[in-house]
């Protein structure tokens, strides 16, 4: 392996590191985006069966803030309610609101990065093909004979970046797709345990 990073020139080390941040980021994200972290499906079944008889109290909510990011938004209007119980359904949906931003921006962390690798990756790659057909041309000195040393060098930088971008860039974008449309079915799945929350609530109260 090292081999072939000597051969391909210095230009294939920006995307060495390139790949190595886009393997940590997608660790990080498959880490961050459990389903259990995020939305456990039992979650919102709960809260409905707690909160029928009365509103949790602070102690309560704190606890389910800290259980995933479904409950710090849940968290959000069972809070809203405790500061004013006279609350309308429109004050507690602007609570859950606000807090599911906040969720959907730590859900989306690294996303842009990510894709960012995915369209630089294959523009790196070709930059070292550039470097490499320089390397070509300058092998080839008008009327003699060409050093097919410096030539073959010239070919290889050209062909391993050109290469070693495609293979950064391919599982980043597929991965990048992957992890967007999680992210979406997530905020979903947020959005509707907030419109069915505050439904609950408004009910109980009449």
């Amino acid at each position: 392996m090292f081999s072939i990073l000597q051969a391909a020139g210095w230009p294939i080390w920006p995307l060495v590191a390139c790949s190595v941040l886009a393997m940590a980021l997608i660790i990080e994200r498959f880490i961050s985006l459990q389903t259990l972290k995020v939305a456990p499906p039992r979650l919102l079944d709960e809260v409905l069966t707690v909160t029928r008889l009365s509103v949790p109290g602070p102690d309560v909510v704190s606890k389910l803030e800290k259980n995933s990011a479904l409950g710090e938004v849940l968290a959000a209007g069972l809070r809203a309610l405790n500061t004013n119980p006279l609350c309308n359904q429109e004050e507690l949906r602007a609570g859950m609101e606000a807090s599911g931003r906040l969720v959907a921006h730590r859900l989306e962390r690294y996303l842009s990065a990510l894709a960012t690798i995915a369209s630089v990756a294959p523009l790196m790659g070709l930059f070292g093909t550039v470097v490499g057909m320089i390397e070509i041309f300058g092998s080839q000195p008008g009327g003699t004979g060409g050093n097919p040393g410096q030539l073959a060098h010239g070919i290889s930088v050209a062909l391993y970046n050109t290469a070693f971008g495609l293979i950064v860039a391919i599982p980043s974008l597929i991965f990048w797709r992957y992890f967007r449309a999680r992210v979406d079915e997530y905020l979903l799945t947020l959005e509707l345990a907030a419109e069915r929350l505050a439904r609950h609530l408004y009910t109980l109260r009449k």
